[in-house]
Order: structure tokens, then C-alpha cells, then sequence
């Protein structure tokens, strides 16, 4: 005689079925998120819901009128001053990107590729080194190298190759680029090197049995395997650097001011918030849909990579 097994649920200690919707997987999952969700929710949902909310008010000095209007937006969209910003500001934002892409991948490509295995955290290591000193401390440093009397206008003098210092370096669109690249290159190099280091050699060996020479083999192989660290290098530069302002506050003068600048004056000296936020709220909508559009791109590129 062969005991039945049972097939309903599982009595718990006070008789009743146990378990729950809390025991299940899906259950203790979300049981384990929610921390971190409500600490999203207070830390970036809620700002974000209530920026939205004040860029369809108005402001009178202290006072908002909180009647619905799409002014701010029409002002942000219509404006000339804001549409030079904005686009300035994705003009910089894309030089920066294109610079820091450029200079980071060799980095990134020499560590993967030609840094032993055991000296390529030591590598790492050493590129996080100018994250130990403050930002601004970084952007002032840069103030002193191209002042007019800075380092390099007195090196070049000192050298005989100009008779006086050069005035474009400074205060300046150029200065705004040269500066963020230089601040944001670790940030490109990380994902780049992880894209390299996980390509399967056996793909670049194959190439070579092919009669694929070098160049060709980058081109072929190494390039398209590594885009999808080049594309997240590329939103992890470009999307924070449009809304960078301290930068341009410093360093950039009248011709590089960004509209991060201009969102700035109308929350403090301006003392218009709802204007500043539908400039803020533009803004991420113009650089969300580049973000997506950067996105499907890789997406595509992935597709068409060797397996």
C-alpha cells in the first residue's frame, strides 16, 4: 500500500494554509526591491513629478499662480535666446562626446589587448586617479593652463613660437569642450575596456586564418563586437554634459554659456521657476530621444555583429 502525496496546500503553524503571495518568487522579489523602489520614488520620481507640475505654472516674484498653462513651453520653444542655448548646448555636448570616444578607445584598446592579465587592474586603478581630486578643483586647473598668463600662453612664449599670449583658449566654447572632455574620459574608458576585454580572441583569429589583415580585422571584428561599449560610452558622456553649468560658468564666458546655465538664472536671480522648469523638462525630452535613438542604434549594430 503506497501513501498518497499531498496535493493541497501546506498547513502553516496556525493551521490555516501557509505561504502566501509573499512567499512566492515573484513575491519575495518585489518584497526585496521595495526599498530601493520607494527610495527612487522619494529621491527621483517625486522631484521630477513636481518639476513637471511647477512648468505648467506661473511665478509673480514669491507667488505662484497655479491656473495650468502652456506659456513656459511656448516661450522655451519660441524664444531665440533658448533655442541658441539649446543647441549649443548639443552642439558642445556632441563635440565632447566625439573627443572623449576618440581618445578614450586607444586607452581602452591597449589595456584589453595588450595589458597582461594580471597588471590590468593596476590599470584601472590608475585611471580613476583624477577622481581623487574635486571637480572644480580639476576646472580651476584647467583656468591656470590656458589663461592668458597661464602655463601654456607663457610655455609658447617662452619657446619663441608666439610673441604674445593667445586669447582663444580661455573663455570660450573650446575651453568648455577641452574641459569636460578631460573631466568625463574616465567614464568613456571603463565601458569601452569592457566591451574589448570580453571579445572572444577566437573571432580575431578567425579573421587572421581569412587572410584578414590588421586594419581590416579592427574593422571588421574588433569594431563592431566593442560598439555596444562605445554607444554606452557615449549616452554615459552626452547626457550629463548637456546639463553640465559649472563648467561653462568658469570656463566659457559669454560664448559658452549652456542652457544649464540659463535654467540656473531663472530658478535663482530670475526668480522664475515655472520658466526654468519647462526649460529643464525640454531639455531631457530633446536628450531622452537622442538617448533612444542612440539606443536602437546599438540594438542594431549588436544584431549585425559576428556571433
Amino acid at each position: 500500500m503506497t501513501a498518497r502525496r499531498a496535493t493541497g496546500p501546506v498547513a502553516g503553524p496556525s493551521g490555516k494554509p501557509g505561504g502566501g503571495w509573499k512567499s512566492t518568487q515573484a513575491g519575495r522579489g518585489l518584497t526585496l526591491l521595495s526599498p530601493t523602489l520607494l527610495y527612487a520614488l522619494l529621491l527621483l520620481a517625486v522631484p521630477l513629478a513636481t518639476v513637471v507640475v511647477i512648468s505648467f505654472w506661473t511665478q509673480t516674484y514669491l507667488e505662484f499662480d497655479r491656473t495650468p498653462t502652456f506659456r513656459n513651453y511656448v516661450v522655451a520653444w519660441t524664444d531665440p535666446l533658448y533655442r541658441v542655448l539649446m543647441l549649443r548646448s548639443l552642439v558642445i555636448s556632441g563635440l565632447v562626446t566625439v573627443a572623449t570616444v576618440l581618445l578614450a578607445f586607444p586607452i581602452a584598446y591597449f589595456v584589453a589587448f595588450h595589458v597582461r592579465s594580471d597588471r590590468k587592474a593596476m590599470w584601472l586603478f590608475l585611471i580613476t586617479i583624477p577622481f581623487w581630486t574635486s571637480y572644480l578643483l580639476r576646472v580651476f586647473l584647467w583656468k591656470v593652463i590656458l589663461g592668458y598668463d597661464g602655463v601654456l600662453n607663457s610655455g609658447l612664449i617662452g619657446l619663441g613660437i608666439i610673441e604674445k599670449p593667445l586669447t582663444f583658449l580661455l573663455y570660450n566654447a573650446n575651453a568648455v569642450v577641452l574641459t569636460l572632455a578631460h573631466a568625463w574620459a574616465p567614464f568613456a574608458i571603463l565601458p569601452i575596456f569592457v566591451a574589448l576585454d570580453k571579445i572572444d580572441r577566437a573571432y580575431l583569429e578567425a579573421a587572421e586564418d581569412l587572410g584578414d589583415g590588421p586594419v581590416r580585422r579592427f574593422f571588421r571584428v574588433t569594431l563592431p563586437l566593442a560598439m555596444p561599449g562605445v554607444l554606452a560610452a557615449t549616452l554615459i558622456v552626452f547626457i550629463p554634459t548637456v546639463g553640465d553649468y559649472v563648467t561653462p560658468r568658469l570656463v566659457g564666458g559669454t560664448d559658452g554659456l549652456m542652457i544649464a546655465n540659463m535654467i540656473q538664472v531663472q530658478f535663482g536671480k530670475a526668480n522664475n521657476a515655472p520658466l526654468g522648469a519647462a526649460l529643464a523638462i525640454s531639455s531631457m525630452l530633446i536628450v531622452g530621444a537622442i538617448a533612444l535613438l542612440i539606443a536602437r542604434l546599438q540594438r542594431t549594430l549588436v544584431k549585425g555583429a559576428p556571433q
